[in-house]
């Protein structure tokens, strides 16, 4: 018998968690629950799956919670592991299906490494397959076939996998033989393991669909399993000359093994995100455009009639798609960015046609009826209930409910945040004709008697909004501390139609900064604002604007950058992305005009506003060099006595792209107040903020 669950000892726990209000307390704020997903199954039933993080703030493992689909019930908890549980599915006998590396009670899972588990409507969670590589779960058929992924030494088998492994281990082996691009992601390498997706029996046999896919195929590969189980359909990458890469979509047939080419890529577009419908006659995809120096990516939602070929392309307005799943065999259901904001839209397959849902958010991890329980609607119109999560600038995910009249209705559940430190206002102005606007949060104890001082902040991406809640930049955290904090949403910002991803491009930071700064001066004419006192803040692509803008202007009294570009010619040939920086910027000899205006490092010695830098060592798509390089320009570039130094750099040596860690985040956050109280408002100096 298993004891890892609540359940199987004791009476599940309820949602008790006070109602979070006191942003004066980083780490409160960094410890509360987090809704990653949810799933709808059948018999009206909800699970979320909600990180919390541990006793030390190392890890944010998640559990199963269950909640009430009427919104009266507390929300009650169903698992409890060391591991976590996470990515609930609906199986269609009522039971839910997640991945866990929980131990397994009969000693047959693999250590650390995440398997499928299968918890009933009512009884114990029971494993359901495992592999040396650890599991993923993609899809579920409706007679519970699984779709899952796993990891494979190159060169070897599914059955071979565990004694390679335990050889390369116990020899301390690390290497990697590469044959071509891409050869990071994100925050792991490339090239020392092979993804293979595997169709997994109800029984939690494993059937190798994509033996010898190599290092580069499904590394990033979308795919999904078809209602009858007979057929995947998956993106399929491969390299192509130049260092590049394209992503075919392809069909498997389960049976026989072969496979298919359905849409292949070209110079000009690409295929992800592929979905059956509900009857396994459509398939929903998503082709995108390569960018080129005039154009940046524009992504299509098409539906695919299988049996004739016959393809509709939705007709989504200014809405740029983050999340789709089918209602029912002819109805859609898309979310994504739409004007600082969100929405949710139904999409009628069979013409492409879309209608607003619901909207007023950003909504995720859409869950429509389980198939077996989806009955009337079609043509686009919505047959039944949908559950999401829901967040705006001023709410953290919650669970709702979407009923198909569009009310939507909050369901209980731990994490909730009370009342803000201050106010939250859409604010814009005009900019050469076009308006360009974005979220103002200002402090209750602002007033033109005492005017607060102000935060610009500037989204990445570039195709990026700040449209949501944030866990990693919480302006809440500095409104509560007495800042005001602009978030605009300028030049490239999603949301906004081809015409506002484009404006801009390619990364123009002179377009971006002077669409910001308008909105900035037309925002500071407020009384409540004291436009003396200002900093200016970014990460990613907002970390190279921070850096640009320090060499352009010193209206700002302290700059903080994240994860920003510093020297472009090697940023782009560094990066995880570096074939499609390189596509569409060149080498510097080949455009000399647009790196010398853009690339910040040709400006170092114009900087005099001092500049909090932050980077972690596990960041592919800016690699740290970016911050070394940086680092070393500004110091040694300083020639006054070496104590007045005013930057500083703060390392993250085990985070990636962002800062994961809740630990670390809480340093962060402190450290990046501290600065600017310091440069900003002379308060103490930031050194002694840091906790180490």
């Amino acid at each position: 018998m298993s004891t890892d669950d609540a359940a199987t000892t004791a009476p599940a726990d309820f949602a008790s968690t006070p109602t979070f209000t006191d942003f004066s307390d980083v780490e409160g704020l960094l410890r509360l629950p987090r809704l990653a997903s949810l799933a709808a199954l059948p018999g009206d039933r909800v699970v979320a799956a909600i990180q919390e993080a541990d006793e030390h703030g190392a890890r944010t493992p998640s559990a199963l919670w269950e909640l009430d689909p009427t919104g009266t019930e507390p929300a009650r908890r169903l698992t409890r592991s060391e591991k976590g549980e996470s990515g609930p599915r609906p199986g269609p006998d009522g039971s839910v299906l997640f991945i866990s590396a929980r131990p397994d009670p009969d000693g047959d899972s693999f250590e650390d490494k995440p398997g499928i588990w299968r918890m009933p409507a009512s009884g114990e969670a029971e494993p359901v397959a495992a592999a040396p590589g650890g599991l993923e779960l993609l899809a579920v058929a409706d007679d519970g076939t699984m779709l899952a992924a796993t990891q494979v030494l190159p060169g070897g088998t599914l059955e071979d996998d565990a004694e390679r492994r335990s050889a390369r281990k116990d020899a301390k082996r690390t290497t990697i033989w590469h044959t071509g691009m891409p050869i990071r992601q994100w925050d792991h390498e490339i090239g020392d393991q092979e993804r293979h997706l595997l169709l997994v029996s109800p029984a939690g046999k494993l059937d190798d669909l994509t033996p010898g896919a190599g290092t580069v195929a499904l590394t990033s590969a979308s795919a999904d399993l078809s209602p009858d189980a007979q057929a995947v359909a998956t993106s399929w990458t491969r390299r192509v000359a130049g260092g590049e890469t394209r992503s075919d979509l392809v069909l498997l047939d389960v049976a026989s093994g072969e496979r298919t080419v359905l849409l292949e890529a070209d110079d000009e577009a690409q295929y992800s995100s592929p979905a059956f419908s509900p009857d396994g006659t459509r398939l929903a995809v998503l082709r995108s455009t390569l960018p080129t120096p005039t154009d940046t990516s524009y992504t299509r939602l098409e539906i695919r009639t299988l049996a004739t070929g016959e393809t509709v392309t939705a007709e989504l307005g200014d809405l740029t798609l983050t999340d789709l799943e089918w209602s029912d065999a002819t109805t859609l259901l898309v979310a994504g960015d739409l004007h600082s904001s969100g929405a949710v839209l139904t999409v009628d397959a069979t013409t492409g046609s879309a209608h607003t849902l619901a909207d007023g958010g950003v909504f995720s991890s859409l869950s429509p009826a389980p198939r077996d329980s989806r009955a009337g609607g079609g043509g686009g119109e919505l047959a039944g209930a949908v559950h999401a999560l829901r967040s705006d600038v001023g709410t953290p995910p919650r669970p709702v409910r979407i009923a198909a009249d569009g009310t939507v209705t909050e369901l209980p559940a731990p994490g909730a945040v009370g009342a803000l430190p201050g106010t939250l206002e859409w604010v814009s102005t005009d900019v050469d004709r076009i308006e360009v606007g974005g979220w103002l949060c200002v402090p209750a104890s602002a007033s033109a008697a005492a005017p607060a001082p102000v935060m610009l902040w500037i989204h990445g991406g570039p195709h990026g909004s700040y449209n949501a809640w944030s866990w990693r930049w919480c302006p809440w955290l500095a409104v509560e501390a007495g800042w005001a904090v602009l978030m605009p949403d300028p030049a490239m910002s999603t949301g906004y139609g081809d015409a506002g991803l484009n404006r801009g491009w390619p990364r123009r930071p002179d377009v971006v900064f002077h669409e910001c700064e308008t909105l900035l001066d037309a925002v500071l004419d407020r009384p409540e604002l004291d436009g003396t006192r200002t900093a200016m803040l970014g990460a990613s692509f907002g970390g190279f604007m921070a850096n640009w803008i320090a060499g352009h202007t010193d209206r700002f009294d302290a700059i903080v950058s994240h994860a920003g570009l510093w020297a472009l010619p090697q940023q782009h040939r560094t990066t995880d992305a570096a074939a499609s920086k390189m596509r569409v910027h060149g080498h510097e000899d080949e455009d000399p005009d647009w790196y010398r205006a853009f690339s910040p490092h040709h400006e170092v010695d114009a900087i005099t506003t001092p500049m909090l830098i932050t980077h972690g060592n596990r960041d592919y798509r800016v690699p740290v060099s970016e911050a070394l390089r940086l680092w070393w320009d500004l110091v040694s570039a300083w020639d006054g006595e070496v104590e007045d130094m005013p930057h500083r750099f703060l390392q993250l040596t085990s985070e990636n792209h962002w800062v994961l860690t809740p630990s670390n985040a809480v340093v962060w956050n402190r450290a990046v107040l501290a600065f600017c109280e310091q440069h900003v408002l002379g308060g103490p100096s930031a050194d002694e903020a840091i906790t180490w």
